[in-house]
């Protein structure tokens, strides 16, 4: 489209704007495969917790592994500078919001411990579950090691937005391909959310792609520096490099979305955009389990070397299999992600998620509100 004199932007689609198309056949939901995999890793539940202090420490960590899927220990955190993490959040927790900010940034300049990243790893991997890790690219050698030397199963680079080439007059830059190669165990490289960069990145040798710049729900990347592209378009766009790189190397790199998604709907529409798995933050904020007790707090500047911040009252709404697995205690679309991903599969006539990949899709912006005038007036389900 045309924007200005000589000046053209692309039209691009988040979740919000589309539906997707029931299928001419249907299928029981229990009949569906929804597994998904990462290097030779399967998930019963093809569904990642962010690597957010707020929602993933050692006990979260454990509990959705033992549900079936994964959950991201975020390295350069609480859980890695303070013996007893617990006390620190709920130093958090009880601040008000005028010092929560403040007390948060403070707690951050304490350095972080070696030791306890080892630790950390340790308690997950007791438990007899995966444990997968997060850092940003310049601590990913050195943390890298020590999370492969204690058994770590999965190793996440992130960084608001990720390129295989980085230029820097400050430090040294990571080099992707050097270290998906050394790495012994899966790499997972992110974020990005075009067509082009992905591509690069999956030459360089990950494991899985993360997708999505700025769709959290406490990010503040979209504000603060105008970058981002909708979800629907990031992932459609990331699916089909990894279907060009599939077909040109012969090597399949999953894409899992990353943000955005606050609804089993969402997660439903990111898998028929081509995701092979979702990251979700917000939504497991919520659980008893998540150590931010209700409180959701993220970057509080899109830079990834600097602290997390923000911090936002979510509340809780119920047990971690609850929203995983139901049954749903509210009428949002927060609570059985995996029912609704399953049904919707059903519905849509997809076996497994590669054919949920193959859905039918509309643009479809009045879809949410089409014909909802009690759920308005009464506030409940879309109407909120």
């Amino acid at each position: 489209m045309w924007v200005g004199r000589g000046r053209k932007a692309r039209r691009c689609y988040g979740f919000d704007e589309i539906s997707l198309v029931p299928g001419s056949v249907t299928i029981n939901p229990n009949d569906v495969d929804i597994s998904a995999e990462i290097g030779k890793i399967k998930l019963k539940v093809p569904i990642l917790a962010a690597a957010m202090d707020g929602v993933v420490d050692v006990k979260f960590a454990i509990a959705m592994g033992k549900l079936g899927g994964l959950a991201v220990l975020n390295l350069e955190g609480i859980q890695t500078r303070y013996d007893n993490p617990d006390e620190v959040l709920d130093k958090i927790a009880k601040a008000t919001p005028e010092e929560a900010t403040e007390l948060v940034q403070s707690i951050y300049l304490k350095p972080i411990k070696e030791k306890l990243i080892s630790k950390r790893i340790e308690q997950i991997k007791r438990a007899g579950v995966h444990a997968a890790v997060s850092a940003i690219p310049q601590r990913a050698e050195r943390f890298g090691k020590i999370a492969e030397e204690v058994g770590c199963d999965i190793f996440v680079v992130q960084s608001t937005v990720t390129t295989p080439k980085h230029i820097s007059s400050e430090y040294k830059s990571l080099d992707f391909k050097k270290f998906c190669k050394k790495m012994k165990i899966p790499v997972i490289i992110g974020n990005c959310v075009t067509y082009d960069t992905a591509l690069e990145l999956m030459e360089t040798g990950p494991d899985a792609l993360l997708i999505g710049i700025g769709p959290g729900a406490a990010c503040t990347t979209r504000g603060v520096l105008g970058i981002g592209v909708p979800q629907v378009t990031a992932t459609c766009d990331c699916a089909a490099a990894r279907d060009f790189h599939y077909k040109k190397y012969g090597r399949y790199i999953p894409i899992i979305t990353d943000g955005g998604m606050g609804t089993g709907g969402d997660i439903c529409k990111a898998f028929a955009c081509g995701a092979d798995a979702a990251m979700i933050g917000s939504a497991f904020a919520q659980a008893k389990e998540a150590p931010g007790r209700g409180y959701h707090w993220g970057m509080a500047t899109p830079h990834p070397n600097l602290p997390r911040g923000t911090r936002i009252k979510v509340g809780t709404t119920g047990a971690l299999k609850e929203i995983l697995f139901g049954p749903a205690k509210l009428d949002n679309g927060s609570q059985n992600l995996i029912g609704a991903l399953r049904t919707s599969m059903g519905n849509v006539g997809a076996r497994n998620i590669k054919e949920m990949q193959l859905t039918d899709i509309i643009i479809a912006p009045s879809v949410q509100t089409e014909g909802k005038v009690f759920q308005v007036a009464q506030r409940v389900g879309m109407g909120k």
